[in-house]
């Protein structure tokens, strides 16, 4: 079914929850205003919709293969990226001087939304990219700069992010890529990469991997590890390509879903060695790395909004179309089955919710960036460091889930391959995993971002939520029911379960870490909810839609925040069970 760019719902969600017109107001951009915001994401919706969408399906059912050493995308592939190329869009973000646009990274999030809602597979290849041009712009030498940013800022080269092998899996510490100094301040890359999204293709002419590896004389664990620039062809100081590096793609990993992402197993040194060029300090790979992590879980953390809607439309759609029961002997279709209409709803209501979690996280990270204050820069950084795992995890949780369910409503038909519902729900369920699980994503909520200014910052954000919790029930709109009761709820479990795990990371840590993922849940509930019902005090005073997004509100806050109150009581009282009694129950 045809995709629709949900641009309306993603500007509403910019404008009045994220908070985005501060950027216009304050000048924090040059040249940039509302009109051409919302014009931009006209475009990125229509090519979305028109370039990526028609590609999406059989893009899933053709693949990626690897022939004769090469890896060749499906059909159609290459010339959309060739139109990606030509119109711009991988430079929204990137610095001018490289040729970029120097647009807020909130904004490109909102279309990295609408890329992977169309097709995730090809919105893969970008997302490493502009992380790649992070990074190096970043990190790396003015001379690494000058040779390489212009042409991935364009589009023109491709970037990948090359972290683990097969023995390491996430704790990098295993890693054993080595990189041996040649003296005349290149490097010998030697060694094995796993899980390497589009680590080889032939939509460009050069692909840069940003590659972790060791120095010979590197300290053990984590603290020993250095990042490289490796190109697949070498650049001659003219700019041109010279000769093919020593790096491979050795075979395709077959996964269940993504196929048109090829996900290669990469092989440095098979030949001598990959020559590459160290990226930051030697053994400060990682946070190097962690410059292209914290952008590329954003921007995952969008994808599983964008996959999430997708999914909705589709099974709304087949809602519409597919008629059954009914009075008589009149069919009627299936939308106006009252547990059809819930399961939409939530559906809706997610996918909303984690939508407005991201673009907050993304207008905090650019206030930082760029405010005059340096005390709202330092304030929106620590919201945006707070947000950053929840916009992650809740985000992709919320495309699987949302995924699913859309099998669900169209019954035995979405678990046929033919109608496409079952698509979504394989490409949804990679996002969880990529980038830092969802699992190390509620160990870096819990362990480094609550305890952020003493606990300071998860307090103030927790009132935030509060003064909107006031507002709405300050506003007496009898539309919004019971919204008001059932939000202060969620932000009071919030609040419990917060001051629980501050207390439990002094005291009993193992605690803090067996409860981690349902307190990020229950973070993302209470925020999502009290987001959606900011948007909607907004459309109540002529924003706009009011009936609709009241009732979309009051929707989550009455069946998905209570949500809350059970995980609180996970959080706060059931962390024995896993912290203490586990070895007893596996070894039963």
């Amino acid at each position: 079914m045809a995709y629709v760019a949900p641009v309306a719902d993603i500007l509403f969600t910019l404008n009045y929850i994220a908070g985005f017109p501060k950027l216009v107001e304050q000048g924090l951009y040059d040249d940039l205003d509302a009109d051409t915001a919302s014009a931009i994401l006209e475009e990125a919706g229509k090519f979305a919709s028109e370039q990526l969408a028609p590609l999406n399906w059989a893009g899933d059912q053709q693949g990626s293969r690897l022939i004769d050493g090469r890896v060749i995308t499906p059909d159609g592939w290459t010339e959309a990226y060739g139109k990606w190329v030509e119109a711009g869009w991988g430079s929204l973000t990137a610095p001018k001087e490289y040729g970029g646009q120097a647009l807020p990274h909130s904004l490109a999030l909102a279309a990295d939304e609408m890329w992977n809602a169309a097709n995730m597979a090809f919105g893969l290849c970008p997302l490493l990219t502009q992380g790649a041009v992070e990074a190096i712009n970043a990190h790396g030498s003015q001379e690494l700069k000058d040779k390489y940013l212009a042409k991935m800022v364009s589009g023109e080269w491709t970037g990948t992010m090359q972290l683990t092998e097969p023995q390491a899996g996430s704790d990098l510490r295993f890693l054993k890529t080595r990189a041996e100094p040649q003296g005349d301040g290149t490097y010998k890359i030697t060694g094995t990469k796993i899980y390497i999204t589009y680590g080889d293709h032939e939509m460009t002419d050069n692909i840069i991997h940003l590659v972790l590896a060791r120095l010979p004389d590197a300290p053990p664990g984590t603290r020993g590890i250095s990042l490289f620039l490796v190109p697949k062809h070498l650049v001659n100081a003219d700019g041109s390509l010279g000769a093919r590096n020593d790096v491979y793609c050795a075979k395709l990993e077959h996964k269940i879903g993504i196929h048109a992402s090829p996900t290669c197993v990469m092989i440095f040194g098979d030949k001598g060695g990959a020559t590459g060029w160290m990226v930051g300090e030697p053994n400060r790979g990682l946070q190097a790395m962690f410059t292209m992590m914290i952008a590329a879980r954003l921007a995952v953390g969008a994808q599983g909004v964008g996959i999430g809607d997708r999914a909705f439309q589709h099974a709304l759609q087949y809602a519409r179309d597919r008629k059954q029961g009914g009075e008589g002997d009149q069919s009627e279709p299936i939308l106006e089955h009252p547990d059809v209409a819930r399961m939409l709803l939530n559906m809706k209501a997610k996918v909303a919710a984690a939508r407005a979690i991201s673009l907050t996280a993304g207008v905090a990270m650019d206030v930082s960036f760029h405010a005059a204050d340096a005390g709202e820069r330092e304030r929106a950084g620590a919201l945006a460091a707070l947000l950053t795992p929840v916009a992650k995890a809740y985000g992709t949780d919320v495309g699987v889930e949302v995924a699913s369910k859309g099998i669900q409503v169209h019954g035995g038909m979405g678990y046929v391959e033919e109608t496409g519902a079952a698509q979504h729900l394989r490409d949804a369920r990679i996002a969880p995993i990529y980038e830092g699980t969802n699992g190390i994503q509620a160990i870096d909520l819990v362990t480094r971002k609550l305890p952020l200014g003493g606990g300071q910052v998860v307090a103030a954000h927790i009132e935030e939520l509060r003064a909107i919790v006031r507002d709405v029930k300050a506003s007496n709109e009898l539309a919004f029911g019971l919204a008001a009761v059932r939000l202060s709820e969620a932000v009071d479990a919030l609040d419990e379960a917060t001051r629980f795990m501050l207390a439990a990371l002094r005291d009993k840590q193992r605690a803090a870490l067996s409860v981690a993922t349902p307190f990020l849940r229950l973070f993302g509930v209470a925020t999502g909810g009290v987001y959606l019902a900011k948007g909607a005090l907004a459309a109540a005073r002529g924003a706009g839609e009011a009936q609709a997004r009241i009732a979309l509100a009051r929707h989550f806050a009455e069946h998905l925040a209570p949500e809350t109150s059970w995980l609180k009581t996970a959080v706060t009282t059931g962390y024995s069970t896993i912290a203490e009694d586990a070895a007893a129950v596996f070894a039963a």
